[in-house]
């Protein structure tokens, strides 16, 4: 039969695992499957402001995922793409990473010597810890979150805990270095840039910078390039032959656009939880040697020395939802029950009717990364205005000029987008936003594009 490729994602929530074959109009995705990891943990050492995941629970969940997947397809994986959450980090003792038994589908892993993964939404440096940091060589601002400002926490914080460990990674790093029996793991440009310290024009870590300031820079990974291989598995892996290539490990957002984006002229528009606007830079484009904390853009590596231009705001769906739980906690108030399953549809249905509304809302109520201090607000409350239809008109409206004003339609214009792929839960469910879409942006939209972090880590290889 044809030669299968596995796509993984290890994501916030879920892991999933997508199988994608070769057919005679391009790549198909035979089968597909994911499992919710339920992995958040507690992290006493930081409390409240950590946010940990227990890495038991999510190599669980990868081999439910796998375990489910059919064997006979499973027996003709050649290669293995493998994407998941940047920034955050994960500690292990290199020579006793995990440690292999026999399952019900063939050998599995299952981790050893390894700590709990310090997330991207993980909030222990604060603001001051920040600024107490040496300044990155680096195009990329540095954050709470981020893999280095992390160690540089334990470092300064809990330095005993480090001395426990000679190997670090991304989550999907560590699975690569399980899978390939690697020494010393390897990290692609992507992820590497998402832990700060990380220079994209020379691919080399701030190693001069960060030895200044007693960094352990032994466990920092090596660097290659996304889409090269990291190595071969080392024995079968729930069914997949015992060499089988895989992937150096990729970032999900680079994945996710891999999976839609077809065209340099097309940016992808993404509302779920939260909202991202991409758009490809023009070839050759170089970042900024500095990062700009106060710019709404971010630059990320994407394919063959390639830029993705990205508005990530933190505010989407889950506005939404704050305002569709407020309405339910305002009725119960009241004396009235109603299910916010129920709401959800009638302000969409209110909204559907106003099509013009003087409100002003400025949705930004979990602030943004270059803006932290700026939450919501409303202006322009003409009595006249005050419908629940108004209302979520108004807040729909904003959400998308939000995005707009952190990536303008201007520059679009000027990097040559001639269309736009929409995506996301929350503009599939909401037919408002989608209109104030198509009235912001001068151009087509297209929707429907799913976007996929495990089929575009499998496109990639």
């Amino acid at each position: 039969g044809p030669t299968c490729v596995l796509g993984i994602d290890l994501g916030t929530t879920s892991v999933k695992a997508a199988l994608v074959t070769g057919t005679e109009r391009g790549l198909a995705l035979a089968q597909s499957c994911s499992r919710e990891t339920q992995a958040h943990s507690d992290s006493p050492g930081a409390a409240p402001q950590g946010m940990e995941q227990d890495v038991q629970k999510i190599i669980r969940a990868l081999n439910e995922c796998l375990a489910a997947l059919p064997q006979q397809q499973l027996q003709q994986v050649t290669h293995i793409g493998i994407s998941g959450q940047m920034h955050g980090v994960v500690f292990w003792k290199s020579d006793k990473g995990c440690k292999w038994s026999e399952s019900g589908t063939g050998p599995a892993f299952e981790p050893d010597k390894v700590s709990q993964l310090v997330t991207w939404q993980d909030g222990r440096c604060s603001p001051a810890f920040l600024t107490s940091l040496p300044l990155p060589q680096s195009h990329v601002s540095l954050a709470t979150g981020f893999g280095c400002a992390t160690v540089f926490w334990y470092s300064k914080n809990s330095p005993d805990f480090l001395k426990a460990y000679d190997a670090s990674g991304t989550i999907q790093d560590y699975v690569v270095a399980m899978l390939c029996d690697l020494k010393k793991p390897l990290m692609s440009v992507q992820n590497a840039a998402s832990w700060g310290y990380f220079n994209c024009r020379n691919k080399s870590w701030n190693t001069d910078i960060l030895k200044k300031s007693s960094f352990p820079v032994h466990l920092l990974p090596e660097v290659g390039d996304p889409g090269s291989i990291a190595g071969r598995t080392t024995c079968a892996w729930h069914g997949i032959p015992k060499g089988a290539k895989v992937g150096i490990a990729l970032g999900d957002f680079q994945c996710s656009v891999y999976s839609c984006l077809t065209e340099r002229t097309d940016a992808v528009l993404n509302i779920s939880t939260s909202a991202q606007l991409t758009v490809s830079m023009p070839l050759g484009f170089q970042p900024p040697e500095k990062p700009d904390p106060s710019s709404a853009v971010t630059y990320f590596p994407y394919f063959n020395g390639d830029y993705l231009a990205v508005a990530a705001s933190l505010n989407g769906g889950n506005v939404l939802a704050t305002f569709v739980g407020m309405v339910a906690q305002w009725a119960q108030e009241l004396g009235f029950q109603v299910q916010e399953s129920a709401i959800y549809p009638r302000i969409i249905q209110a909204a559907l009717a106003q099509k013009h509304s003087k409100l002003s809302v400025h949705p930004t109520i979990f602030g943004e990364r270059h803006l932290p201090e700026l939450l919501a607000s409303v202006s322009s409350i003409g009595a006249s205005e005050l419908s629940l239809g108004h209302v979520t008109r108004a807040l729909c409206r904003g959400l998308v000029e939000n995005l707009c004003s952190m990536l303008p339609v201007q520059h679009l214009e000027e990097v040559g987008v001639r269309r736009i792929l929409g995506s996301g839960s929350a503009l599939a469910r909401n037919e408002v936003l989608r209109q104030e879409v198509e009235r912001i942006f001068p151009f087509p939209v297209v929707y429907g594009k799913d976007v996929d972090a495990a089929v575009g880590a499998a496109m990639v290889m």
